[in-house]
């Protein structure tokens, strides 16, 4: 299987197609079509101090409507002005989604160090504090 790209007008696509031999020739046969899109997992920084992570194939588009207060219901309408803190760049909306809920489930000490480009601390963060973790049980024994 390869990719082959195909420029139609203003949107790019690409088919992934597999080559088949046939007796005379070799034919290639779509085998799935997807667009090519590119994903942000973003966090901002509202005006109250707190940190939102969100997920668009826009961010410029996004980070308008939060500014404009488009959904009166969303978080951030409330918490404006708003703040880009963070962005990272996906080509798979499967690792963008896993990205924005790993993200979601993190500690603000954790966002911060993100945010800051702290991996060091980043990982300290991450680390098992359990009583019952293996570098805590040579300890007590």
């Amino acid at each position: 299987m390869f990719l082959v790209d195909i420029n139609r007008g203003k949107t790019t696509s690409v088919f992934l197609c597999q080559a088949e031999r046939s007796r005379s020739h070799e034919q290639i046969k779509p085998y799935i079509w997807f667009p090519m899109y590119t994903y942000y997992v973003y966090i901002l920084k509202c005006c109250d101090g707190s940190y939102y992570t969100g997920i668009t194939n826009n961010i410029a588009i996004r980070l308008a409507q939060h500014q404009h207060g488009i959904d009166k219901y969303c978080y951030t309408y409330k918490s404006r002005p708003l703040t880009l803190k963070f962005q990272q760049e996906f080509n798979d909306v499967l690792q963008a989604i896993y990205f924005e809920k790993k993200i979601k489930g993190w500690t603000r000490a954790k966002k911060v160090a993100l945010i800051n480009g702290d991996y060091d601390m980043l990982k300290i963060l991450s680390e098992c504090r359990n009583a019952t973790h293996f570098k805590y049980q040579s300890l007590n024994k």
